[in-house]
């Protein structure tokens, strides 16, 4: 495939850089798959992931200043970055439910949004981070859990002035010195997301999201009150994966055009290839969520593995819209910016054009 792209940006990148976060995404599949790799060994061209780098380069998954970097992760991070001023340029965005669930006591008789009235909430302080300018952007757990109690507030009808939020401790620290969150199993995913608040009787529920955290919750004692993933519409359940943007520099858009087409490419045919391998994929997603085989069939169910591919489509800007809106109310961006001025249909569409070509 690499011979069927002409060379009009110039000379080819140095390396390709990529990220992606510990959930299902068609980046991660097709490295390991070897996709990715094969798309750019003719060259010689290094394809490194942040997720097996340095410290110091790792913090780029928050920060997004490495050129040829392509990252497809959680949105609080890319969002704030461009918040932030960072030339960086949205390209595609996905939509993979993710396991978002609220936990509860066995005996707390919450199984709808609207028990939830009265209830005290857990809600994780701001993250400590080496970079103040980082510290709203990186407090992931503490945007997730307020996105996550709003959707199924407003879903029955109620707010956060229905509820009680207790701050408690439990955020995720130093993210950028692997590139994204270290092995679950090395940092206490209950610790991460209060879930000891939870059974200590400080709180009544926790936000939590994923294949690990499942794990986490059983190990815990404790139970899944409401399935935020069940509720009826999509707004409700818009969070920081959902939608998940990719996003890269201004930079490789403009000097190395063609290689990051290269590499989406190999992100289609990878979503492709998921649509159809289930079974297959659901190994590579144990690796790549570190959650347990059953946790990985619970979390990611209902089809997930046929909406791998990106898309920027009119539903899920609009969904993206609500998010950054939502993380200024929240104080979790520096400014507010355009969201037509950062997007660029340009890479994906050559993407599928070059597919066609076969």
């Amino acid at each position: 495939m690499a011979t069927q792209l002409s060379q009009r940006t110039g000379n080819a990148p140095s390396e390709i850089w990529f990220t992606r976060c510990p959930v299902p995404t068609a980046t991660g599949i097709a490295y390991k798959l070897g996709w990715l790799q094969e798309a750019f060994s003719d060259e010689g061209i290094p394809l490194r992931t942040l997720q097996e780098s340095s410290p110091e380069l790792g913090r780029h998954h928050y920060d997004h200043r490495l050129p040829t970097l392509i990252r497809e992760g959680g949105n609080m991070l890319s969002i704030a970055a461009r918040a932030q001023g960072e030339p960086t340029r949205l390209v595609g965005l996905t939509w993979i439910e993710e396991s978002q669930a609220i936990l509860v006591r066995r005996d707390s008789g919450i199984s709808t949004p609207a028990d939830l009235k009265g209830k005290r909430l857990a809600l994780p302080a701001w993250s400590e981070h080496e970079i103040p300018s980082h510290v709203r952007g990186t407090s992931i757990t503490r945007g997730m859990s307020l996105a996550g109690y709003k959707g199924a507030l407003a879903f029955a009808g109620l707010g956060f002035d229905d509820v009680d939020i207790v701050e408690v401790d439990g955020t995720i620290r130093n993210i950028g010195g692997s590139g994204r969150d270290v092995d679950p199993r090395q940092r206490r995913v209950g610790k991460i997301w209060a879930i000891d608040a939870l059974t200590s009787g400080k709180v009544d529920a926790v936000y939590v999201k994923g294949a690990s955290a499942l794990d986490a919750a059983e190990a815990a004692g404790v139970i899944v009150g409401i399935d935020l993933d069940a509720l009826p519409e999509r707004r409700f359940r818009v969070n920081n994966g959902t939608p998940r943007p990719i996003t890269v520099h201004q930079d490789l858009i403009d000097h190395h055009f063609d290689y990051l087409v290269r590499f989406l490419a190999a992100t289609l045919r990878a979503a492709d290839w998921a649509a159809e391998n289930l079974e297959s994929l659901q190994e590579i997603l144990e690796f790549e969520t570190q959650g347990s085989s059953a946790a990985v069939a619970r979390a990611y169910s209902n089809g997930f593995h046929r909406s791998l591919h990106p898309t920027l489509d009119e539903e899920r800007l609009v969904l993206f819209d609500q998010q950054k809106k939502f993380l200024l109310v929240h104080g979790f961006l520096d400014r507010d910016f355009d969201l037509a001025d950062w997007v660029d249909p340009r890479p994906l569409e050559a993407a599928h054009q070059l597919l066609k070509r076969g």
